[in-house]
């Protein structure tokens, strides 16, 4: 199928784009950075944008940089920059394993992680990694700038708090302590489709016990979120097997699943309890330590 049609507009700054989006959202006008879930739905007329307001002419927004202990990423950064880590520390690290399971090479050469954040699926690796690391999205419109805390921006299935009139600028995630040790584990049918469930998540130490915790859950809700429980039952135990089964069994207990034909609640817990346990061990085998 082909998309309906549609006007396609290319600013050159990012002040000439929040003005025409302003123009064009009350009559489905979209942004478009990547394309890489947009095109698609509009070739299955899935989606029907008028407008398509096209933001990869403005250079500020092609960028990455660590700036007062945060990760600022741009919105025209590209998944496949992450391949290999953009700092030094665990986040880099743990993003670059982040960024080695989403989809495939052609995608990630594309999409962006503003867009994937934008789009909101449930299963997007970018969106559990926005809320697990608690990250701050900066939303730019002709009324101004706001910034989104990760945790109020999702709202459910591709679902944000995100206004018509507003572009997703750039993200803000906060650097992980310098000792931290991060693990991602997700579970696919096949490689690069979409997750059924995934775990991201890192801890600190002190004494051999865990002294601080972050755990995130993707792909088993309707949104990803933080399972604050399961967090709370790691601190102040050894990092090791009894620790890991336990948090893993609350974050399942913990979820309310999502169900379609193929997948049940049960498989879907099951399914929860495994990715929990593999993250953390993943994170305990962290060579960067």
């Amino acid at each position: 199928m082909k998309p309906a049609p549609f006007a396609y507009h290319r600013p050159t700054t990012l002040d000439e784009a929040v003005a025409m989006l302003a123009e064009v959202a009350p009559l489905e006008g979209r942004v478009i950075a990547g394309g890489q879930s947009l095109i698609p739905m509009m070739a299955l007329r899935l989606a029907y944008p008028t407008h398509l307001v096209d933001i990869n002419g403005i250079g500020e927004l092609d960028r990455v940089a660590v700036e007062g202990g945060e990760l600022v990423v741009g919105a025209l950064a590209r998944h496949v920059r992450f391949e290999t880590p953009v700092e030094p520390g665990p986040t880099g690290r743990l993003l670059a394993r982040v960024a080695h399971n989403i989809a495939h090479f052609p995608i990630r050469s594309r999409g962006t992680m503003c867009g994937s954040l934008a789009n909101a699926d449930p299963a997007s690796e970018w969106c559990l990694a926005a809320v697990t690391l608690d990250a701050r999205l900066v939303a730019r419109s002709r009324s101004g700038t706001r910034e989104i805390a990760a945790r109020d921006y999702f709202l459910g299935i591709m679902m944000t708090t995100l206004e018509p009139e507003e572009i997703l600028v750039e993200v803000r995630l906060p650097l992980l302590p310098a000792d931290a040790r991060a693990g991602f584990y997700e579970f696919s049918r096949r490689a690069g489709d979409f997750a059924l469930a995934s775990c991201l998540c890192a801890y600190t130490l002190e004494g051999g016990l865990i002294a601080r915790a972050w755990l995130g859950v993707g792909g088993a809700e309707a949104h990803p979120r933080r399972i604050a429980d399961a967090e709370a039952a790691l601190v102040g135990q050894p990092a090791g097997e009894a620790a890991f089964r336990a948090a893993a069994e609350i974050a399942a207990a913990g979820i309310d699943p999502l169900e379609d034909a193929n997948t049940n609640a049960a498989y879907r817990r099951d399914l929860v309890r495994t990715v929990v346990r593999r993250a953390l061990e993943a994170a305990s085998r962290d060579a960067g330590v």
